[in-house]
């Protein structure tokens, strides 16, 4: 068998790669267009849960991206009560191959990419599905890829106000303190969902909850606002879905009945979001096959679970990018 060696990236590689905001969103696009056009294939994430799933468990996400030529399968870990060993709750590893033979191309510490390309797709959806002139920003959750909602959401928008809650008040204090530095301007703390939500014109409920609870109130939500739930467990209410002018998601495939699971798990199963009310995925809108906002007085639901094709699109650009400034450690692979 012919030499083989693999790209090893850990994490300070990745850090030392220092992507840009522009180039997260880029990459990001790129996979969402590329699914748009049906030039990806998309696996159905799958679960293992080795004692129960209020306290963690890991997601296997595959996926294939034909204009990039690359495969790829992540394993990200999910686990909530990590933070009292000093652990992120989530960590990641990113295997990319080559689609025709099969043979490794590259190993990623893909801890920070699941939080940027997290981030990513919010924004986008965003860009795409939020009124133009959108000012407030009301965020729940302080989790690793928070960090990324705002911040790019943020680079898109330059909101004048920015609202973040987390259950544990060491954890929002410190996020807003991360957020106020890195962004150069004033983040407000609250102690509650209502004062973070209400009359925000994007709210993202990124929660982790131990077991379904509606925390947040339909009601608070203004009319023409731009609304992103993607808790593993739903914090939402039943009639949210009511009030919807457009209901968008990443992939119908890992939102549809009988899977494990997710912000609108409820309503899916009850069919309060189905296929014949859904109005696209976001990719069919980035490729232009879709129409995103139309009126500044819709308001609009945009549901992601995840997609293996952003991870892939995003490890594939920090491949390119850490060969050409020489990062990286070479492993003999056969």
């Amino acid at each position: 068998m012919q030499s083989i060696d693999i790209t090893y990236l850990n994490g300070p590689d990745v850090k030392a790669l220092a992507l840009t905001d522009a180039e997260i969103l880029a990459a990001v696009e790129s996979a969402l267009d590329a699914q748009g056009r049906g030039e990806t294939v998309i696996e159905p994430r799958m679960h293992l849960v080795p004692e129960s799933s209020d306290k963690g468990h890991f997601n296997v996400l595959r996926g294939y991206i034909k204009p990039l030529h690359v495969a790829g399968v992540k394993v990200v870990s999910d686990f909530v009560d990590n933070y009292k060993v000093g652990l992120p709750s989530e960590m990641a590893l990113l295997n990319l191959f080559d689609p025709d033979t099969g043979k490794p191309l590259a190993v990623v510490d893909a801890t920070a990419i699941t939080d940027m390309r997290t981030g990513a797709m919010t924004a986008l959806g965003a860009k795409h599905l939020a009124r133009k002139d959108s000012k407030i920003l009301g965020h729940i959750g302080a989790r690793g890829t928070s960090y990324w909602n705002v911040r790019l959401l943020d680079s898109l928008y330059d909101f004048d106000e920015i609202r973040v809650h987390s259950r544990r008040p060491e954890s929002r204090e410190a996020f807003a303190a991360r957020l106020e530095q890195d962004l150069g301007k004033p983040i407000i703390v609250t102690t509650d969902w209502e004062s973070c939500v209400r009359g925000a014109d994007i709210v993202v409920e990124a929660s982790r909850l131990p077991e379904p609870t509606p925390m947040l109130k339909t009601e608070w939500i203004k009319p023409g606002a731009f609304v992103v739930p993607y808790g593993t467990m739903s914090a939402v209410e039943l009639s949210l879905t009511d009030i919807m002018s457009k209901m968008v998601v990443d992939d119908w495939g890992q939102c549809r009945k009988g899977l494990p699971f997710g912000a609108l798990r409820p309503h899916v199963e009850s069919d309060r979001l189905s296929e014949q009310n859904l109005h696209a995925e976001l990719g069919q809108i980035v490729a232009g096959r879709k129409s995103g906002r139309e009126r500044d007085d819709e308001t609009i639901l945009f549901w992601h679970r995840g997609l293996s094709t952003t991870d892939i699109a995003l490890g594939h650009a920090m491949l390119m990018k850490a060969r050409s400034m020489g990062l990286g450690q070479t492993l003999k692979f056969a």
